[in-house]
Formats: structure tokens, sequence, C-alpha cells
């Protein structure tokens, strides 16, 4: 049986364990000892075991797991002595941040303990010279953010879940977000971890430079590896230092066509300064609007649209490139329509489109949502297969997403759960994406939801060598269990 709940409307799921047969694994039960103990280390305040919904039931109320404990943490070395305890004990545990994923990685899938990193929440340090900043992973990202342009930089990485998300759930599964084909993605920005591992052993790898070729680079496990290998509490990052001049284009085209040979324009007249090339198609783009009234677009009615966004030093010069960018595309008849902003107003409600685009999609029905890398040719293709393959049996089949970086959210809405649409779209979306070498999980994970399917982007001698690292890490697999491996 599968999950049958993804609609913020909708009533609380059946617990996971129950719907799809999940075999506790062999670990120790909760007792009262152990409440004592951890109420002992952390305090009473901190030690939760009432009203757990909201740690229990993932983002998209897909995941529902039955957890009778949360303990919050303060410091790195209360983390350390909650997991000894834990492995100890044989506790299983999963790490939970802002709990914003989408494919149940931060929830329990049966009775775990929740470790939430909520009081981990420290910037500690923005070096405007360096631009390294070392932050807990339990910050959240608007606030590191805001904290490192206090100082004239800013982090290379914005999540329409900004304003909840935590940095370390972000690094943990390598988030992507709008500016990956600027900055790059999490394993370039980050320059160092600090990991606890089952045992309660602090793995300390941070680094406050960008050459460090000290041995393995053995950060970039924890980068990713969804809390399965370590809880990571510190990171150092290097933040780039914020634009001067922001401007943001929102263009209308009549097919992908004409989609790729814009994006090849910018990409060629925009080089040095391209910051962010999003795409939504004509379905998700008008259910935003139809969903959330407050939103204004400056154009509508076409097929395509495009979010291209420009960060550079020197007004003039940006506003003449993208207007002229602009300009080139309508005469040879590729862009339809569009405007173009540096107005900072103007260009945060040109995002808020984009940035409610997933939202109501899951508010307003039950949303099957996919989130795969394909080569950019066929980056749009799955959603024509998918719209006939479900016909009428979907009210609405959609992709958005980052263009610049080949990373396309699909997504299959219906009034409720549907027993057909399920199996007509899992496994063939991956087994679609597969065939074109493409990735199934872009940058939101595996976690809990795309465990089975992993052999999709992974060959078998791989995934036995991501098993034997998970013994090594965490030989009693009480770390985060049942997401990706198990």
């Amino acid at each position: 049986m599968v999950r049958t709940l993804a609609s913020s409307a909708s009533p609380l799921p059946d617990f996971t364990q129950i719907t799809d047969k999940v075999q506790r694994g062999n670990y120790a039960q909760l007792n009262d000892k152990d409440v004592v103990h951890f109420e002992q280390l952390l305090g009473k305040n901190h030690v939760l075991t009432e009203d757990l919904d909201a740690y229990n039931i993932c983002f998209q109320k897909r995941i529902r797991g039955n957890s009778k404990l949360v303990l919050k943490p303060g410091s790195t070395d209360e983390v350390a002595a909650i997991l000894r305890h834990c492995n100890e004990r044989r506790l299983a545990v999963v790490p939970q941040g802002g709990n914003t994923g989408l494919v149940g990685g931060s929830v329990p899938i049966c009775d775990e303990i929740v470790l939430s990193l909520q009081r981990l929440n420290k910037v500690l340090s923005v070096d405007e010279v360096t631009g390294i900043a070392i932050v807990e992973a339990g910050c959240i990202l608007e606030n590191f953010d805001q904290r490192a342009r206090d100082v004239g930089l800013t982090v290379p990485l914005d999540l329409g879940a900004k304003a909840s998300c935590h940095i370390g759930g972000n690094v943990s599964t390598n988030a992507g977000g709008v500016r990956v084909v600027r900055y790059g993605n999490l394993h370039g920005s980050v320059l160092g971890v600090e990991a606890v591992l089952a045992s309660g052993q602090v793995l300390d790898l941070m680094s406050n430079f960008k050459k460090d070729n000290t041995g393995y680079h053995m950060k970039h496990l924890f980068i990713g590896s969804e809390g399965t290998l370590g809880v990571v509490t510190k990171l150092s990052m290097l933040c780039p230092h914020a634009s001067k001049s922001v401007n943001v284009a929102f263009i209308g085209l009549n097919s992908f066509d004409d989609v790729l040979k814009t994006f090849v324009s910018a990409k060629r007249n925009l080089g040095e300064i391209l910051s962010s090339c999003e795409l939504i198609d004509h379905l998700a783009f008008d259910n935003a609007l139809d969903h959330y009234k407050f939103l204004k677009s400056p154009i509508t009615g076409y097929p395509f649209y495009m979010l291209i966004e420009t960060s550079g030093s020197n007004a003039t010069h940006d506003e003449e490139k993208i207007n002229q960018f602009i300009s080139d595309g309508m005469e040879r008849g590729e862009i339809i329509d569009g405007t173009v902003t540096g107005d900072p107003g103007k260009v945060q409600e040109i995002w808020k489109i984009r940035e409610m685009v997933p939202l109501a999609l899951i508010e307003k029905s039950f949303c099957f949502k996919y989130d795969i890398s394909l080569p950019l040719r066929d980056f749009y293709g799955i959603v024509d297969v998918l719209r006939e393959r479900c016909g009428p049996l979907a009210t609405i089949v959609c992709g958005y997403g980052h263009l610049g970086d080949s990373n396309l959210h699909l997504n299959v809405s219906c009034e409720h759960f549907n027993e057909d649409i399920y199996k007509r779209v899992e496994p063939f979306v991956y087994e679609y994406t597969s065939q074109l070498k493409g990735s199934i999980s872009a940058e939101h994970g595996i976690g809990f939801l795309k465990k089975n399917y992993l052999h999709y982007s992974k060959n078998p001698i791989a995934i036995d060598w991501m098993r034997d690292m998970k013994k090594m890490f965490d030989p009693n697999a009480i770390l985060n269990p049942y997401k990706m491996l198990n």
C-alpha cells in the first residue's frame, strides 16, 4: 500500500509503518530510564514527549512516523552524548532540521527518536575579508543570509523554503536552489563540516581554505548523505560578495525549442552576470496565479515562461546587456513578450511567482512530485509523455525548474490519491530518466520515498560500496534507518 496524502489541506496521514508494511529494525524500545537520562543531560524543557505531530509528519503530509521522543540539544557535545547513549542502547535516531524536505528523509518511519537541531542556530562568524562564514547546522537559511548581507556577502544558496529550512539540512541533502548556475553545488561552497558519528565521536573536518589538499576530502561524504553517516553540527562556507546590481527578465515564449535557443543566448550574451535561469510551463504558472490571488504577473497567455536573473557590479552595464539580450531574442522571434526590472520590489514580486508555484500545487490537491535531472534537449519531453500517459485521470501535469542546471520539477496532480495514476507514473518516471542517463534526484535527496529506486541512478557496485561505508560509520545502523539504503 502506498502513501495517500500530499496536500496541506488533508487530514493526518496513516502511520507509514503500517501503510508501507515496514519491518521495524532490530532496535531497542525506548523506556523511562532513557527519558530520565536525556532530561538530566539536556534539561526537561528540551526533552519533548507530547504533541509531536509536527516532528512526526513530513512537509507534504505523505509520511507519518510514531516517535515518542524529541530531543533538542544545544551543543555539539550534547549531540555526541545523545548518540553515544543511543548507540550503546541500540536506539534508532532520525536527525531533523526544518522538516521542509520532499522525500521523507527527516521524519521517523517507525518509532525513532527525533534529534532536532533547532537550538543549534547560531552564525558563529562571518569574515568579510575572506568571505568565510562559520555557522551551526540548525541556523535558518534566511537568517544566515541576512547575517552575511550585513557585511556585504551572500550565501550561495537560495530556496523557496529559505524562511524555515536549516543550513545543516541543506548540506545534508546537497540542496541546489535557483543559483547553481552561478555559484555551483554545495560541494564547492562548503569548505568543511563538523559531524558527530553514531558512536558519539566528533569528526572535525572544518577548514578555512578553498584549497586544502591534505588527504581524503571526507567532508564530501557528509554533503548529501542525509544524516545516514553522521549528524552535521557545524560547517564553514565560502560566501561570495553580494551583487550591487540585480536585474530580472520575465519572458513569454511559444515553444520549448525557443526556450532552449533563449537559454543558449543567455549563456552566450549574459555570461559573467547570469545568475539564474528558471522555466515555468503555462499550467504551473496559471495554477499559481489562480490559487494565490495576490500574485501579479507582468505578462500572461504564453505556453512557456522564463525567469532570467543577472547579478553584477555595474548597473548601467548590466541593464544594457539584459535589455539587448531581450531585444535580440524578440527580433529573432524566440521571445514573444517580456519585461525587465532592476527595482528591488519588482524583482521580489517576480521571484514570488516562481516561489509560489510548488506550494500552489500541493495546497490545491494531491500531487505526485518528482525532482529529476535530464539532458537539456530532453528536459521537457517527459512532461508531454506523462500528460498523455495519465490522460484524464490527472488534473494537472506540469513542469518547472532550474533550466540552468538541467533540474526539472515534474508534477502530476489529481483530486485525491489515485492508485491508477500511481501505477502509471512509478516506476515509469525513474525508468524514463534512467534511459536518458539522468538522475532520479537532482537536489532533494533519496530519503524514504526514493530508496527503492536508487538503482536507476547508481549501479550495483556503487550501491554496495555505499552500504559498506554506512556499516563502517554506523555499524549498528541507528542513524536515519529506512532511508536511502535500508
